[in-house]
């Protein structure tokens, strides 16, 4: 410390120590708050993420009624192309701000996790300005176009220790939890059916010749990317990868799929894999084995009436539960995640595994996108 005069003063050997006492705290501080000491879990775990969304769709609603249930979640702004949406959408749901620029949007420093609701194609372009401007994404399904783009999304992820997690919302269901937690109970799996088969509310002005996102071929959509997805990543989840498929599809004037079927063969096993928009279908799930078979109603929500029935007849009920937005388990699981209490593999290498069948799934039935020529 220098005095008014110039001289130089020096501080007495405790005032020393409690320097460095005080600055050894502060030290200490940082590293708690920041994670990096080891034992600033508890700060971490309990710390509110700040979120946004892209999209103001209904499945945006759907996602933020059920944050409201999750804690650590608060949504500091929302994002769409057009300004007037993006304000009135920000007012209905009690967003801090709202944007139509995405790169205001990055550039907040208060928005640390972004749930990516925009059409397929768009979700290259959103996740990669997202995760280089240092945002955890939580994506949509399908996560890209094709397995190029995921696979360097993903990569993107890792090198930037984000977290990018694709949303899936049967697979981190505690009733498909339940589900495979019971399947040794079939003896050894030979057989498994598994559907999502819903009508189009959009189908009969489709087919009026209006155009739709979900029907167009520009924006990477159609039944498989929109909800054969679901059916594939149930497939994996429960059996894993298949050794090959073959598909088949019903094709629209668009150029997309209207419906489609996957015969996956395992080497001791064979599963179907069954979905359209331009159908309805009140067919359980089966899985077949053994011993018995496995029943359960429901591929995109919430698994219900999951029951085994035995060879002699007799009936376990596994799980059962009144049908709820179960948007909050992925939610939940994607902020354990950011806080490094969950881990991304065995999520990651399924969403790349699921890419790279409905990829050969699509070439198999001639189905392209121009996301493809990128």
């Amino acid at each position: 410390k220098q005095t008014a005069s110039g001289a130089q003063s020096v501080a007495s050997p405790s005032k020393i120590e409690g320097f460095r006492e005080f600055e050894a705290d502060l030290s200490a501080l940082f590293l708690r708050k920041s994670g990096r000491d080891g034992k600033g879990e508890t700060d971490i775990m309990h710390t509110t993420i700040g979120f946004a969304t892209i999209g103001t769709s209904k499945i945006t609603q759907k996602f933020l009624s059920a944050a409201k249930e999750c804690e650590g979640f608060k949504l500091v702004a929302v994002y769409s192309r057009d300004i007037k949406k993006a304000e009135q959408f920000a007012g209905e749901q009690g967003a801090e701000r709202f944007y139509d620029s995405l790169d205001m949007l990055v550039a907040d420093k208060d928005v640390e996790a972004v749930y990516v609701a925009s059409p397929n194609y768009m979700h290259y372009k959103h996740v990669m300005k997202l995760l280089k401007a240092g945002k955890h994404v939580f994506c949509e399904k399908a996560i890209a176009s094709n397995n190029a783009e995921a696979e360097e999304m993903f990569r993107t992820a890792q090198e930037r220790n984000l977290v990018l997690l694709e949303a899936v919302r049967p697979v981190f269901d505690p009733g498909m939890q339940a589900i495979k937690n019971n399947l040794y109970k079939l003896g050894a799996i030979r057989k498994a059916n598994i559907s999502y088969c819903q009508y189009s509310s959009r189908y009969d002005s489709f087919k009026e010749g209006q155009e739709h996102n979900i029907f167009s071929r520009e924006c990477s959509a159609g039944a498989l990317m929109d909800i054969g997805v679901y059916c594939v990543h149930t497939l994996l989840y429960l059996l894993g990868m298949p050794e090959k498929i073959s598909g088949f599809a019903v094709m629209l004037r668009s150029g997309v799929d209207g419906a489609g079927d996957i015969l996956a063969k395992y080497q001791d096993k064979i599963a179907e894999v069954s979905y359209s928009k331009i159908t309805d279908s009140g067919l359980p799930n089966e899985i077949q084995g053994e011993n018995g078979m496995l029943l359960f109603q429901g591929t995109n929500d919430c698994p219900e009436n999951v029951r085994i029935v035995y060879r002699d007849r007799t009936e376990e009920v596994l799980y059962h539960r009144e049908p709820l937005n179960d948007m909050k388990y992925e939610l939940e699981y994607f902020i354990k995640m950011i806080r490094r209490e969950e881990n991304a593999e065995s999520h990651t290498e399924r969403s790349l595994n699921a890419m790279k069948l409905m990829d050969e799934m699509r070439r198999q039935c001639g189905i392209t996108f121009p996301a493809d020529e990128r």
